[in-house]
């Protein structure tokens, strides 16, 4: 079935009951319609794959995972693990998935990426409140007493992206992200690599190059001579500096790399005992282990000179690549100009933004915008006013980020501490995390308790 526009599409489909429209079936979008459900809500979730894919998506299930495969810490005392404590506080999908696919990954939850979004499509696929259209939305719906949750993601299609500009009277902003590549684990020489966690005793879960001063100037200086895909003309090079190309991080200085992704402190070489002058980290991608992410190593380099260069890293001599790095255009909204706390268009509250689209950044974080937009649609849909998490919790840190901050200077960001109000006195560093978790997951309670009582 092709593609199709929103007004013939919503002239048969407005007819067949109340329901929550999802537009967009990654990550955010089928943890609202998840959220949605569990409310008793109906959901009609369109996505336009298999019938046209993004420059970064290839499969066709739902909550397909494009870039890395972890979802970060797992410790309620980082910022993202609350976040995710939180999300299972709330029954996310998410997580449900990801805890019975997940893989070794030390002290971060990563997982198995085909295994998880099967699960996630299957889930959703086989809900009875949960109808799965797979069909191209190309604008935004017209107004028709529902609520539409918009989660197209990162490359939301021109089409939309030009729709959305209409409605919020400006042009959505952009920044660029790249992905890293994926190795094959036969192709690895484990007579040079070794297998250890940061600062774990024990062989841990990642794999190891370990690189000498020579070694890593060398590197550095191919990597600085090497050529890149250039942008066009009309593109302006925005990055994430939670996600900066390997190549970006070296112009800022030969050493940048070496306290960022190939930091070499807590990984001792087991021949030497010592720790080397940098390392390039491998993580599983699958639970097989046949494959391995190269840590940090999002790129923007031609796919010859990845091979080329990457190939110079001990142990990586004849790698051979599941997945070579790309680039691809990040589009969300500026925020503060255009979202109520609640998730919901100021020029139409009636849409619900939900994932990257929104201003966040990170899988987890793209979520719980789904979770939250889920929550409140189906409460739009009941009848009942929508709700705000508590600034003390990771959720309402995130949503107070996206609607308070200055529009001037607005940019997405992963959930950090940073976001959230100050804790009152005097507290050891080393008990700020668990401190503000208690704090958070007491006022999650609460709030629960009154929003769904």
């Amino acid at each position: 079935m092709g593609p199709k526009t929103a007004p013939g599409l919503y002239r048969t489909s407005m007819n067949t009951g109340k329901h929550i429209l999802i537009i967009g079936g990654g990550l955010a979008g089928c943890e609202a319609a998840w959220q949605a459900a569990a409310r008793n809500c109906r959901v009609r979730l369109y996505d336009m794959k298999p019938a046209r894919f993004s420059p970064a998506h290839s499969s066709a299930h739902l909550a397909e995972l494009v870039c890395s495969n972890s979802l970060r810490a797992s410790d309620i005392g980082s910022a993202v693990g609350l976040l995710k404590e939180e999300m299972r506080g709330l029954d996310s999908l998410l997580m449900r998935a990801a805890e019975a696919t997940a893989v070794p990954a030390g002290r971060a939850l990563a997982v198995d990426r085909e295994l998880f979004a099967a699960r996630i499509t299957q889930i959703i696929e086989e809900h009875p409140l949960i109808t799965v259209v797979r069909e191209e939305i190309t604008e935004l719906p017209p107004a028709a007493g529902i609520p539409v949750i918009l989660a197209t993601g990162p490359l939301t299609s021109e089409a939309m992206a030009a729709s959305l500009a209409r409605l919020t009277g400006r042009e959505g902003l952009a920044f660029y992200d790249a992905i890293a590549p994926i190795v094959l684990a036969d192709s690895l020489d484990r007579d040079i690599i070794y297998q250890k966690s940061r600062y774990d005793d024990g062989p841990g879960d990642y794999l190891n190059c370990p690189m000498d001063k020579p070694t890593y100037r060398h590197f550095i200086m191919k990597l600085r001579e090497a050529e890149y895909m250039p942008l066009q003309d009309f593109e302006e090079a925005k990055y994430f500096e939670g996600c900066l190309p390997i190549e970006v991080m070296c112009a800022r200085g030969e050493d940048t790399p070496r306290f960022g992704p190939m930091k070499p402190v807590g990984l001792p070489d087991p021949r030497t005992g010592r720790d080397p002058y940098a390392v390039v980290q491998l993580r599983r991608e699958n639970r097989e282990g046949s494959h391995y992410n190269m840590v940090g190593f999002q790129t923007k380099l031609t796919y010859s000179e990845q091979k080329r260069i990457f190939r110079l890293i001990p142990g990586m001599a004849g790698a051979e690549f599941a997945r070579l790095g790309s680039i691809h255009r990040n589009t969300f909204v500026c925020a503060p100009e255009v979202l109520w706390p609640t998730l919901q268009m100021k020029a139409r509250p009636d849409i619900l933004l939900a994932g990257q689209l929104s201003g966040v950044e990170g899988y987890v974080e793209s979520t719980a915008m789904g979770l939250l937009a889920g929550i409140n649609a189906a409460r739009i849909l009941s009848g009942r006013p929508p709700v705000v998490p508590p600034p003390e919790t990771a959720l309402g840190a995130l949503t107070c980020h996206l609607t308070q901050s200055d529009p001037r200077h607005f940019q997405p960001s992963n959930i950090n501490f940073g976001l959230f109000p100050a804790l009152e006195g005097k507290t050891p560093k080393k008990q700020r995390g668990t401190m503000r978790a208690q704090i958070a997951l007491a006022a999650l309670k609460k709030w629960r308790e009154e929003a769904e009582g």
